[in-house]
């Protein structure tokens, strides 16, 4: 129960930044980020005929958050989970999970990098509490924000 209170009160914190479909603005937004000392936790891009949207984890959302500001990133933030699993065979047992649960899942991509090595998905759910319980019944163990950061 003590780690239910951690994701309450530290959730990890997605950001989804709109970006003009045009050469190089992907590449402007991660230099950005790295010569900030922010490191991209996990990232995916949707790709469109006019805009991009990339949903990145970083390990130092307030300093994030102040970069897009600061330089014309227009983006948005929410609570996502993030869910340790050991290889990708776990990949099944988390999704028979919030299936059990009857959670319905939006998207889910994988960390690229995590301290330890270990393993995770960043998984948007309509319900994270009661999908982050989910997975805490069946053995998951549900990331915070402190966990990714460096």
């Amino acid at each position: 129960m003590a780690d239910n209170i951690l994701i309450a009160t530290d959730p990890v914190r997605q950001f989804s930044v709109f970006v003009e479909n045009r050469v190089g603005r992907l590449h402007e937004l991660t230099a950005l980020l790295k010569a900030n000392g922010v490191h991209i936790m996990a990232i995916t891009v949707l790709d469109s005929t006019d805009s991009t949207i990339v949903r990145l984890v970083v390990d130092d959302p307030d300093k994030a958050r102040e970069l897009m500001v600061n330089n014309d990133f227009p983006y948005t933030e929410c609570r996502i989970l993030a869910v340790e699993i050991a290889d990708e065979s776990e990949l099944k047992g988390v999704l028979a999970a919030l299936l059990e649960a009857e959670i319905n899942i939006h998207y889910i991509y994988s960390f690229i990098k995590r301290p330890e090595s270990r393993a995770a998905l960043a998984i948007s759910a309509e319900d994270t509490e009661t999908a982050s319980q989910a997975l805490g019944i069946h053995g998951f163990r549900t990331l915070t924000q402190r966990d990714i950061s460096r």
